[in-house]
């Protein structure tokens, strides 16, 4: 499962000054919609990988704006920033296709989590708790 400590991944004692009453209400929410969709992956068999980099699920949890600036590929609006995505090491595409399953949409729709998709997050699985523009559960950034 995944925990608050790790969605931080230590940024918040780094970038203190970048957090917010609201970015940590809406990274709480995040952890806590995780743990329930991760929760029925496992029902279905599909486990995390530990990322070899942070030792934990995640490829990518809360990024500060110079983080995000950082990092290859980020959307300047990213919900990473806001605390309301975050990014799970599958580097075997497992947890992207449980998700695209039709046990996996159910899940997604009664948790309240939405997927970037597969095709664009080679390695990773981009799961937010914000619906996109689109409103689709699965969309192309």
């Amino acid at each position: 499962m995944l925990t608050l400590k790790d969605y931080w991944q230590g940024r918040d004692a780094t970038n203190p000054l970048d957090m917010s009453p609201a970015i940590d209400k809406n990274a709480r929410r995040q952890v806590e919609l995780v743990n329930k969709l991760l929760a029925f992956a496992e029902q279905s068999g599909v486990f995390p990988h530990l990322h070899p980099s942070t030792g934990t699920i995640l490829s990518s949890g809360w990024r500060p704006p110079s983080v995000n600036a950082a990092t290859k590929g980020a959307s300047r609006t990213s919900m990473h920033m806001t605390g309301e995505a975050c990014d799970f090491y599958d580097p075997d595409n497992s947890i992207d296709r449980w998700c695209l399953s039709a046990a996996g949409q159910a899940a997604m729709t009664a948790v309240g989590i939405w997927l970037e998709h597969p095709d664009a997050t080679p390695g990773w699985s981009h799961w937010q708790q914000r619906p996109p523009g689109s409103g689709n559960r699965v969309f192309r950034p």
